[in-house]
């Protein structure tokens, strides 16, 4: 307490002498600093300010509890986190194409985009897709387009991140089916499938069943993999999303966090074990612009996790305490004026992952605010995580900032508003009922225009944007998407219901169907309806007849 004591007195001094004159004669720049979500940053942070900071109970080692300082004990001094480039468009040769070229650069593990009609569960030749095949990612149909996507591309030996959320359980069939064609068998499997619905019911938007039956999909996923695919992560619940839509650094852990617990409740009324399926849980965050708080924010979340696992849900298993997590860097802080900025605020945004941990990342590139990414810019995203990894230094110790009184103050204020956010939620009747009366959405809501106002009066720079505007601007070559894609994936789908044998399909569909009105796990009927080369639009044409679709209720 005599040490508090003094060190107050010396600070208070510091205050009253030097700071107060130079104060005096330079003015700060402003009035208030905050971080980018708004939080109030202090003039100096000191011992202070972390004075009831545990080691032991609050950061401890490196691969154990409650894991603030990360999840393995040698971290990026033993193995380099997973580089991935979130990449796919037009067809499936295109996309398999541009993965061997990443493979080639030295990428490390595989992550897909797929169009939007494969991600609401339509094939490509739907009116409701027309105009939108191959444009944001991939099209996948069947187990054909699949079987091309990763031709040439032995499946045990590269980790597959699948960005799908309603449609999960089918694209997930169509990789086990393509890697059994290789000969792979479904145990030596690594890799991830997003999984996700209910942050698209709150803030992205590629739903197609309601609720209930989209959690009954999601833990058969958990179940069917815990037994055959035991490397697999069944579901990344993901913030990135969430904080796209404009929310706060508090809110993504808060809301991401709960969804999570919502998916681990709904496993255990299933009939789970907690720690038969907790252990491939795994997340996905973003990266923003501000370097200390997003490096705050997931050392917080690391640690409010653990605690969830440990004394909510009783986990023994220190893997179910684990919260691993691939990052992104920021796509909604990329902008289209001078892109070749978004080469630096990338390589911050990526900086900000690795000093917070990460165990995988991807790294957008420069012209995506425009269109798709060129190879070039691929590239130049790619080689930003390499030059981390091997060039700064930040990788050859572990969590390098922790002791910082900023880092620390931060950590622990993010955690303390993130659980008073999820006792908000408990309070609400959980995640599903909090997204069902609009909380989640509102809140996002005003945090997003809270942002878009500062920018607008200029409160908060956006350099390029609104501040060191460049006339007559020439922007750079971009890559575009051949209308020709569309015909021509649509003649592939003709040929295939032509030439397979459209009698086991139906046979396939219509047990899956009748599975569907019961409570069996669903998984192997999918996987047979796959096998049998029906599409993407028929399995889950007849998902949407048992389960209906989803009607999102109006906020305002």
């Amino acid at each position: 307490m005599a040490e508090e004591k003094d060190l107050r007195k010396a600070k208070e001094a510091w205050e009253q002498g030097p700071l107060a004159k130079v104060t005096a004669r330079f003015p700060e720049r402003k009035a208030e600093f905050t971080t980018l979500s708004g939080m109030p940053l202090e003039r100096l942070y000191t011992p202070l300010d972390i004075a009831d900071l545990d080691y032991e109970r609050d950061l401890g080692f490196p691969g154990q509890y409650p894991y603030t300082r990360g999840v393995q004990p040698t971290m990026y001094r033993g193995r380099l986190w997973t580089m991935r480039q979130y990449a796919g468009f037009g067809t499936a040769e295109e996309s398999n194409e541009r993965y061997k070229y990443l493979l080639e650069q030295g990428q490390t593990g595989l992550s897909v985009a797929f169009d939007l009609p494969t991600q609401i569960g339509y094939d490509s030749d739907h009116p409701l897709a027309q105009g939108e095949v191959g444009k944001v990612g991939v099209a996948i149909d069947s187990l054909a387009d699949m079987e091309t996507l990763f031709a040439g591309i032995p499946l045990d030996k590269v980790s597959t991140s699948m960005t799908i959320n309603a449609p999960a359980a089918v694209l997930l069939a169509m990789y086990i089916a393509v890697a059994e064609k290789q000969g792979v068998p479904s145990h030596k499997l690594s890799g991830t499938i997003q999984n996700d619905i209910l942050k698209e019911y709150a803030a992205r938007g590629t739903y197609i069943f309601p609720p209930k039956p989209s959690m009954r999909l999601i833990t058969d996923i958990f179940a069917y993999c815990s037994k055959h695919l035991p490397e697999w992560n069944t579901i990344s619940i993901s913030g990135y999303h969430i904080r796209e839509a404009g929310c706060t650094a508090v809110q993504e852990v808060a809301f991401t966090l709960a969804n999570g617990i919502a998916y681990v409740e709904a496993a255990i009324r299933a009939g789970l074990n907690v720690d038969s399926f907790a252990p491939r849980l795994s997340f996905f965050f973003n990266a923003q612009m501000d370097l200390l708080e997003e490096v705050a924010k997931f050392r917080a979340a690391r640690r409010l996790w653990a605690r969830i696992m440990k004394e909510r849900f009783g986990a023994q298993d220190p893997r179910s305490m684990m919260l691993r997590f691939h990052t992104q860097t920021a796509g909604c802080a990329l902008t289209a004026q001078q892109p070749d900025n978004n080469i630096i605020r990338v390589t911050i945004q990526a900086l900000a992952a690795v000093l917070g941990g990460t165990q995988s990342l991807h790294t957008n590139s420069r012209d995506e605010a425009l269109s798709l990414p060129t190879e070039e810019s691929v590239r130049i995203a790619l080689r930003t995580q390499q030059i981390i990894a091997y060039e700064s230094g930040v990788t050859n110790t572990i969590d390098p900032l922790a002791g910082s009184y900023v880092i620390e103050s931060l950590t622990n204020r993010i955690e303390r508003e993130a659980q008073e956010y999820l006792e908000k939620i408990d309070k609400l009747g959980g995640a599903v009922a909090a997204i069902e009366q609009g909380f989640i959405q509102r809140e996002i809501q005003e945090s997003a225009y809270a942002y878009q106002k500062a920018v607008e009066s200029g409160e908060r720079i956006v350099v390029g944007v609104n501040k060191f505007q460049v006339e007559n601007e020439r922007l750079p070559e971009i890559h575009k998407v051949d209308p020709e894609v569309e015909r021509r994936q649509c003649a592939k789908l003709r040929e295939l219901r032509a030439n397979r044998d459209n009698g086991k399909v139906k046979q396939v569909l219509a047990e899956l169907k009748e599975a569907a009105k019961g409570d069996e796990n669903l998984m192997p009927y999918i996987l047979e309806c796959v096998r049998a080369y029906a599409t993407l639009g028929e399995i889950c044409g007849v998902l949407r007849e048992v389960f209906g679709e989803y009607q999102p209720a109006v906020i305002f």
